[in-house]
């Protein structure tokens, strides 16, 4: 059977969400998927359906009405899924805290993986923050693909083996 799992770290495909920022990252994240940069190297692709994504990729900080988009998006995405906060405004809301239409960093409403600081980011410190997704995200797939064990060792009693309560709960495996 051809196994795909496999595969999900040369190949990502990442999800940019803008939640209402200046779109100075938002350059900075397509001159790190032009020629010059080529994030594409690492089998990177950036797609617009989130049901295919495995990196979520947000800018600016969170307003009230892109809160609602962002849960809904992250809930879309299948697991694994890496949401890495890129710029200071989708950290901790930058230059726009305390405002009163922003809610600061987009870690308040969904978890985040990693965080590439500064205003605007530069492509190189994108690209390192996407290189430690892609690490992230072997380690989320491994921690998945982990089976469940649902017998213990079967005893041996004067010779004769015995099966007898080796099926366990699953109250007891977590």
């Amino acid at each position: 059977m051809f196994n795909l799992k496999k595969y999900r770290k040369k190949s990502p495909w990442i999800l940019h969400y803008n939640a209402g920022s200046c779109n100075g990252c938002d350059i900075e994240i397509l001159a790190s998927l032009s020629p010059k940069y080529d994030l594409e190297r690492f089998g990177v692709i950036n797609t617009g359906n989130p049901k295919q994504s495995d990196i979520f990729l947000v800018t600016g900080p969170v307003t009230f009405r892109s809160r609602e988009r962002i849960v809904e998006l992250y809930t879309q995405m299948p697991e694994p899924k890496v949401v890495i906060a890129v710029g200071s405004c989708s950290c901790t809301g930058g230059v726009f805290r305390g405002m009163d239409n922003v809610e600061d960093g987009i870690d308040k409403y969904i978890p985040v993986d990693v965080y590439i600081a500064g205003c605007a980011t530069s492509p190189e410190l994108i690209i390192d923050g996407v290189v430690q997704a892609l690490d992230i995200l072997e380690q989320k797939t491994k921690e998945m693909e982990k089976p469940l064990r649902l017998f213990r060792d079967a005893k041996e009693e004067e010779g004769i083996v015995n099966r007898r309560d080796c099926a366990m709960k699953i109250e007891d495996i977590k």
